[in-house]
């Protein structure tokens, strides 16, 4: 359990770090409640990045007005014409051990704009190939496939690769999602000879430097399998301020366990990863790099809020099985969210009213939980979520790093509330909740 004062001085600590990247930092006290946390840390990230526009002012789209590099922080670029030339250095936002390393890392401005690119090259190789997708894939994804890859046949798995029988003559990649139930997730890495010829792992809801992400890379590199990282960095890898719209590709070095013709492939890959982010104008902009992320204290505060965001997400699965007498799954990977869902089957814009109701009734109440389609903050969040495995809409509260007790008190908040409508409004039977990572 996090006290609320230790909480306050682990949030004073990242608001430091965010105002130490200022060149006149802002005249802050230590934070006193979570309203001013939450207000002290989205005023430092604005001013960060106002302060970057006008600094940089001369660096536009077209690289005219100085010789040298343009930084963030660590970050350095270069280009003639940003769209189509930008070139990053600076660190890896992962934390690889000393076995593993990136190969090549393609900065996108988004998470969709870099599986998008991805996909989109490796049709660029291949005439047709299968796509085993785990289950709760995310949507997007699996809505991008089917109306723009429909050379690829998508194959919704249940557990692992293992049900469906290899055929020799099409290419098979693993659509490996951070969002896929633990018990898929483990009879996935549990799957002896996958005969897959690419892995993509879409690691966003997982940490950077998640002992989970090392597995999947473990587990592709022991069966020689190529495997491509995608991720949005503006979920988990800002510190809770949403501070640009970025993505990546990292291609995983591997020359020592896989086939030359694999090898191959991979290189040709990305450089048709890179020319589809050129075309489909996906290339990442670099004032959305966060400039804190190369700072040492950047990993401590991240893992910590990650850590406390796992510590309450499994309270809240023991909250929410014991306070609603509905069916429960308790076995998702990544541990960042918890999803509840109504008995009836509901669309989009009635799941999302809910969620509004209930983040309206728990704000009255002096609670903090709103109304946000995304996670990772400091706050914690409801709206409408697309359960792919079931084909049904919910209602998904994302888990923040609150002090346990507040946590807790949100969370029993959130069952008495949705007890409460069960026949007024919406009949909830089902209830679907994450596991820790």
């Amino acid at each position: 359990m996090e006290t609320f004062e230790a909480y306050l001085d682990r949030k004073h600590r990242e608001i430091t770090l965010l105002n130490g990247f200022l060149s006149a930092p802002l005249a802050l006290r230590r934070p006193i409640s979570v309203a001013e946390v939450i207000e002290h840390k989205f005023h430092v990230a604005a001013a960060l990045k106002a302060e970057h526009a006008l600094h940089d002012w001369a660096f536009t789209e077209t690289a005219w007005a100085h010789p040298g590099r343009l930084r963030a922080g660590p970050f350095q670029f270069s280009y003639d014409y940003q769209r189509a030339d930008l070139e990053v250095r600076g660190p890896s936002f992962y934390q690889f051990d000393h076995s593993t390393a990136a190969n090549q890392t393609i900065y996108t401005s988004s998470g969709m704009a870099a599986i998008s690119a991805l996909l989109l090259a490796f049709a660029r190789l291949v005439p047709e190939a299968d796509i085993l997708a785990l289950p709760a894939a995310y949507g997007e994804t699996l809505e991008l496939i089917e109306n723009h890859a429909r050379q690829f046949r998508l194959i919704p798995l249940k557990s692992s690769p293992d049900e469906v029988a290899f055929c020799a003559d099409r290419p098979r990649i693993l659509l490996f999602d951070s969002c896929t139930p633990a018990a898929a997730f483990e009879a996935t890495l549990h799957c002896a000879r996958p005969r897959l010829d690419l892995v993509i792992f879409d690691t966003t809801c997982f940490s950077t430097g998640s002992g989970r992400i090392r597995r999947v890379v473990s587990w592709a590199r022991r069966w020689k399998v190529p495997i491509a990282l995608v991720r949005s960095h503006t979920k988990l890898d800002s510190l809770g301020v949403e501070y640009g719209r970025l993505g990546s590709v990292v291609f995983v070095t591997c020359e020592k366990h896989v086939a030359p013709a694999k090898r191959e492939r991979l290189e040709d890959l990305a450089n048709e990863t890179r020319n589809a982010v050129r075309l489909f104008g996906g290339a990442a902009v670099p004032a959305h790099f966060p400039p804190y992320v190369g700072a040492k204290a950047y990993r401590a505060l991240t893992d910590r809020r990650v850590a406390a965001i796992l510590r309450n997400s499994r309270r809240t699965a023991r909250c929410f099985a014991s306070g609603l007498s509905s069916s429960a799954e308790l076995h998702f990977a990544h541990g960042l969210y918890v999803t509840l869902a109504p008995k009836r089957m509901l669309d989009e814009k009635q799941t999302k009213q809910v969620a509004a109701d209930l983040c309206d009734d728990l704000r009255r109440a002096g609670l903090p939980l709103r109304h946000a389609g995304s996670f990772g903050f400091d706050f914690g969040a409801a709206e409408w979520f697309r359960d792919t495995a079931r084909n049904r809409h919910v209602v998904r509260i994302a888990v923040p790093d609150l002090p346990t007790l507040l946590w807790d008190q949100v969370a029993r908040a959130v069952v008495e509330w949705w007890s409460a409508h069960e026949e007024e409004k919406f009949q909830p039977a089902g209830l679907s909740t994450t596991a820790p990572v």
